[in-house]
């Protein structure tokens, strides 16, 4: 962040007064639209409104684009659906307007739909037709195409008649007549190319076009693979529909890191870090109740064994290690298969070598760190076979957890859960009912 922005953030932060407003208007109006974008993301939900509403629409037209996407329903809130039309679409690609108006509610989206230029909505309902976690719903549909049967002077004279091309523009499409992706021209190709040339003698036939339902998880890794700048997007049958540029899949894998990070914490990634005290609230309850769930399950384990806990109250100082170093282990393991979930590095044949792997490095750790608990457990105590079944409960309840947190991804993925958010709950439950048993069950038969 410069200067000036430090300097805007600071008067934000300060009382919202006429005066204050007059001064961020004018320092803001030197910022870029992207800049802009950034403070009004990172500015609390009232003063973000009154911030937005100093704007005109040009100039909003040009900053939605870098707000984040989640909250621009919000800032559009106590707007008609012509005067939304009007700002959005002033936004450049076509992928971002559609994307604006998903985050509607269905009945303003039709709305802003039906008001926007012809043009417009015929390129927006094109992408509407694929969800947003695909290569249809992310693809720009503003893409430059030329025949195979045209020469490289032809297509140079086209180009020119472009006051633009459109961003990240590395290649051109090469289509029939039917609009049937044939193959790439890189514009570097194209300028060191004889002019007299047809594209048919030089176009690139080794870039294959994605699908336009691939997900876009799989569209990132490609991107990544391949180094790639762009890519085109093409239907079932081979029509040339659009095209993902590097740009939007530095988005994917930001909001695929957002998602892994915060779904280990229950929260939803469309969370706006600054949002009202109810609304944050109302968000983080599900996850709270689910806790609570966990939390009831694990007590009533421990009441089972309610008696041999007052017998040897020795037990209820040591559960906590028990469950701490199964849920540790499953949740290493747990995070491992999720990132190469992600990664597109776990296939059904490695697998299986996976969980081995992972139970033989639980077991090994388990054996080296319950020695060390069993000797300190066996001195503090003056308990040898004290010592003996919490090194026993530990060795197995760390098993157990490393070969869940392997094969609970998969199962929850199958079952379309979201393995980032439900994962930790639902192995949080086993480590504790599993850590809990093992150690108070051995406890009960040794000391009942």
């Amino acid at each position: 962040m410069n200067i000036d922005q430090n300097h805007i953030a600071e008067l934000i932060n300060q009382p919202l007064t006429q005066e204050n407003l007059v001064q961020i208007q004018s320092s803001m109006s030197e910022l870029a639209p992207v800049d802009i974008g950034n403070l009004l993301t990172s500015t609390p939900a009232k003063e973000r409104q009154q911030l937005w509403d100093l704007f005109d629409e040009d100039l909003q037209g040009e900053v939605v684009a870098y707000v984040d996407p989640d909250l621009v329903a919000d800032l559009f809130s106590e707007r008609s659906a012509e005067e939304i039309a009007q700002v959005i679409e002033k936004v450049a690609d076509s992928d971002d307007l559609a994307d604006i108006i998903q985050l509607m509610p269905d009945d303003l989206g039709e709305e802003i739909l039906i008001v926007l230029d012809s043009q417009d909505r015929e390129r927006v309902e094109t992408l509407l037709l694929y969800p947003r976690d695909t290569a249809g719903g992310l693809m720009d549909t503003d893409i430059i195409s030329v025949r195979s049967e045209v020469s490289i002077d032809v297509v140079l004279r086209y180009l020119r008649r472009h006051q633009k091309l459109p961003d990240a523009t590395d290649q051109i499409f090469v289509v029939d007549k039917q609009g049937f992706y044939a193959g790439c021209l890189p514009l570097a190709t194209i300028l060191v190319t004889d002019p007299r040339k047809l594209v048919s003698e030089c176009l690139e036939q080794n870039i294959e076009g994605i699908l336009a339902d691939l997900p876009t998880h799989e569209v990132a890794q490609l991107f990544e693979r391949y180094d790639l700048i762009s890519i085109p997007v093409l239907s079932q049958a081979g029509l040339l529909l659009g095209r993902i540029t590097i740009d939007d899949i530095v988005d994917v894998i930001i909001d695929e890191a957002d998602h892994s990070i915060l779904g280990m914490a229950g929260l939803n990634q469309i969370d706006d870090t600054l949002a009202p005290i109810l609304k944050t609230s109302r968000s983080r309850a599900l996850w709270l109740g689910a806790n609570l769930m966990t939390a009831l399950i694990a007590s009533f384990v421990i009441n089972l064994f309610e008696d041999t806990i007052e017998k040897v109250v020795a037990l209820a100082i040591l559960m906590p290690i028990v469950a701490s170093m199964g849920g540790v282990t499953g949740s290493q393991s747990l995070t491992l298969v999720i990132r190469s979930m992600a990664q597109g590095t776990l296939l059904e044949s490695n697998m299986g070598w996976l969980v081995r792997r992972e139970l033989a490095v639980s077991v090994l750790n388990g054996i080296v760190w319950a020695s060390l608990i069993a000797i300190g457990t066996a001195i503090l105590f003056n308990d040898k076979t004290l010592g003996m079944i919490i090194a026993i409960a530990l060795v197995i309840n760390m098993a157990v957890a490393a070969v869940s947190g392997a094969i609970l991804p998969r199962i929850l993925k199958s079952l379309n859960i979201d393995p980032a958010i439900a994962g930790t709950v639902v192995l949080t439950t086993i480590t504790d009912v599993v850590g809990f048993l093992t150690f108070l069950g051995m406890a009960t038969y040794f000391y009942a």
